[in-house]
């Protein structure tokens, strides 16, 4: 997932290599640590094509480390370079090397094999500051696996459900305030029973109470005031051809979250399965707020390789809750880091967030945030970079979160946020306040 940090002392590489990825064919440019020219070849996209390449760099340097820059830092490339132990993978930001395109052809030229070469020259000029990319052992990059697609899934979901409420706007919009949660199959199987104002309308009290029933909906009265606002409603409109194209969408997209449903549910069997079995399972389980969903997505976005990050400052960084500060002349401008991975940056802030409502010191550190004008997602970001201090210490020393642990340290060292949470717990005013 993230590249690991730099070493102290990058491996000398008897090659470098840069590789632009293409749909059809992969553009190759190589130049020996002691060469003066670059050799640039396509390889067809085929994995006996990538496989042979490897073996005839081992082949033509000794099996010495030959370095390979690429765009990417996951997907098919990377999983199957890393195959080969004497490839040593550098992930480059796109955008790095756009600027590094930049810099080299202010004209804004641009071809694949020049793509390809600008990647091995920056590599070759900036191996020292590159992070070598290391792959998490196996029930790590399962795990993370399973909760990167399961994201993706819940996303794709939302995207259906935006749909479904938009389409029921055109011709049933009554249906969007009497099923309430469009996420929920009694929604669904609502509107593929009766997916027109005028069929609702044609059913029984008792149809509607057996339908609810059997959706574990038990409130008669409400069942039954239902039937009445569905009895005085007023058709939007009778436009049969906007009303009968647009049942068919809506029923489609019911039955896509049906299927997304099911999928859902079995990736969290799967999460929950490869979590319970996980060696650092411990690490995360006494989280406040953490729970089942994030628990593993925090698992994996640590990782299982300790020398990722050289620090927290590092972690905080490269998921971008640390912000970026901005020094030209006498000004000075701290802004919010755009260049990070989303979903990274979600789970940690998605987890600060729910810290609020069962740590003592997070409900504190928040509420003083706000106090002091943060808006709501500037509070959640100041108190997720303080978590992920914490929890790199514990990922770092293999040990569970302590909460009476962390106060005290807090208390000993005349922290303010202890003399906080103990004036919340006792009704006494705090000695300090937050600088």
């Amino acid at each position: 997932m993230n590249p690991s940090t730099t070493p102290a002392t990058p491996p000398t590489l008897a090659a470098f290599v840069g590789l632009d990825w293409g749909d059809e064919q992969h553009l190759v440019a190589l130049r020996a640590a002691t060469a003066t020219t670059w050799q640039i070849q396509a390889l067809a996209h085929t994995p006996e094509a990538l496989h042979g390449w490897a073996t005839a760099l081992r082949q033509q340097f000794g099996g010495r480390p030959v370095g390979v820059c690429v765009e990417q830092s996951r997907g098919p490339l990377v999983y199957a370079l890393s195959a080969f132990p004497w490839l040593v993978l550098y992930p480059i930001n796109p955008k790095t090397l756009a600027r590094y395109r930049e810099a080299v052809y202010p004209s804004g030229a641009k071809s694949d094999p020049g793509d390809a070469q600008l990647a091995g020259e920056y590599l070759r000029h900036h191996q020292a500051q590159m992070r070598p990319w290391l792959a998490d052992d196996a029930p790590t990059r399962h795990l993370r696996y399973l909760v990167e697609q399961r994201e993706r899934l819940v996303d794709q979901r939302t995207a259906f459900v935006n749909q479904l409420q938009a389409a029921l706007k055109l011709y049933f919009p009554q249906a969007v305030d009497w099923l309430a949660d469009l996420t929920k199959p009694t929604a669904w199987d609502f509107l593929l029973r009766w997916p027109t104002l005028a069929q609702a309308q044609k059913a029984q009290k008792q149809t509607l109470l057996n339908f609810f029933y059997a959706h574990h909906v038990r409130r008669g009265d409400q069942i039954g005031a239902l039937h009445t606002q569905i009895a005085a409603a007023t058709a939007l409109h009778a436009d049969e051809p906007i009303i009968a194209s647009t049942v068919l969408l809506v029923q489609a997209l019911c039955r896509q979250l049906r299927i997304l449903a099911s999928a859902i549910r079995a990736h969290d069997r799967h999460i929950a399965t490869r979590y319970a079995a996980h060696p650092d399972r411990g690490i995360y389980q006494r989280l406040p707020g953490a729970g089942p969903v994030l628990e593993p997505r925090l698992l994996a976005a640590l990782g299982s390789q300790r020398e990722r990050f050289a620090d927290a400052q590092d972690l905080q960084s490269l998921s971008g809750i640390a912000p970026v500060t901005v020094r030209s002349g006498q000004s000075v401008v701290v802004r919010f880091r755009w260049a990070a991975p989303v979903f990274l940056r979600q789970s940690f802030h998605e987890w600060a967030a729910l810290t609020r409502f069962w740590s003592a010191w997070a409900r504190a550190f928040y509420e003083e945030k706000k106090a002091r004008g943060f808006t709501h997602h500037a509070a959640v970001r100041a108190l997720a970079y303080k978590w992920q201090r914490i929890l790199y210490r514990c990922w770092q020393e293999r040990q569970p979160y302590d909460e009476a642990r962390y106060l005290a340290a807090l208390r000993r060292h005349g922290s303010w946020l202890a003399a906080r949470v103990d004036q919340a717990r006792t009704g006494h005013q705090p000695s300090e306040q937050p600088a």
